[in-house]
């Protein structure tokens, strides 16, 4: 995909010069994730709505991104949404059905990890939905995104990508790790094969649906560590919240030991230390 000279370099995801070393990258993911834990603080008690939209390559690095959005804060107000293909009961509803039923409520961020852009992405590139409800679809969805920030939603729609060099090293990466090998599944399989199919459908997808009301931010993946930082201060600068005062608990006086209470308590089964 074609990228804004403004915003990246000559070339594409992947000519970065240098790796960020991993104790940048540890004291600025841990200063970030305060900012997190105050912006769900804001989130609370203002009532605030948001949406963040994770899309992308495979291998690109989302499930990464996640797990570091999420860390440190409460999953009540950071709600990380990932459908599975849907049911039959799904398919015979309206395609956008499932996902509108997933919006937060005041007081909580939604995360999709996938989104309603499933349909002009996976779904169109394999023929799972006709070209011409795809089209339809990508002609209305700008629409619909417009009705979502009008009604005081949050909306933020970021895509991930990378190289076809540095998606393939992940790919092999996960083969040869049993820890990771159930990351790769046949559906990343056919992204491999099909990669320059993902490509045009990707960008006809990006321009047809972004707009100034809810624009698409292209994130280079191709050093993660990067890509997680850049992705998280993005996200905190695009949220107007403000830092919301700790209100400090008073614990008083813990509750005198019982008269009748000789013993204490006795359990059955205990876990065995092993180191």
């Amino acid at each position: 995909m074609k990228k804004n000279k403004d915003n990246a370099g000559d070339g594409g995801p992947g000519d970065r010069a240098a790796k960020l070393d991993r104790k940048t990258y540890e004291r600025e993911i841990a200063r970030l994730q305060v900012e997190l834990a105050h912006l769900q603080a804001w989130v609370k008690h203002s009532g605030a709505r948001i949406v963040v939209i994770l899309e992308g390559r495979d291998a690109a690095g989302k499930g990464g991104l996640i797990k570091r959005i999420v860390e440190k804060v409460s999953p009540r107000v950071f709600r990380v949404v990932a459908l599975p293909a849907p049911s039959d009961r799904e398919k015979s509803q309206v395609f956008m059905q499932r996902y509108i039923s997933q919006l937060p409520a005041a007081g909580e961020i939604v995360i999709f990890d996938r989104s309603w852009y499933n349909r002009p992405g996976v779904e169109r590139v394999m023929g799972f939905t006709p070209e011409d409800k795809v089209k339809r679809f990508l002609e209305g969805l700008p629409q619909l995104e417009s009705w979502l920030v009008e009604a005081g939603v949050i909306l933020l729609k970021y895509f991930l990508d990378v190289s076809e060099e540095e998606q393939e090293r992940r790919f092999r990466q996960r083969v040869d790790d049993p820890a990771r090998q159930w990351k790769l599944s046949p559906m990343d399989v056919e992204s491999y094969r099909r990669w320059w199919d993902y490509t045009a459908a990707y960008s006809d997808m990006i321009r047809m649906t972004d707009t100034e009301t809810a624009p698409w931010w292209v994130i280079d993946s191709s050093d993660k560590k990067c890509a997680r930082i850049n992705a998280i201060t993005h996200l905190l600068s695009s949220i107007p919240y403000e830092r919301v005062k700790f209100k400090k608990p008073k614990f008083g006086k813990r509750q005198e030991r019982p008269s009748g209470f000789d013993k204490d308590i006795v359990f059955r089964h205990v876990v065995p230390d092993v180191i």
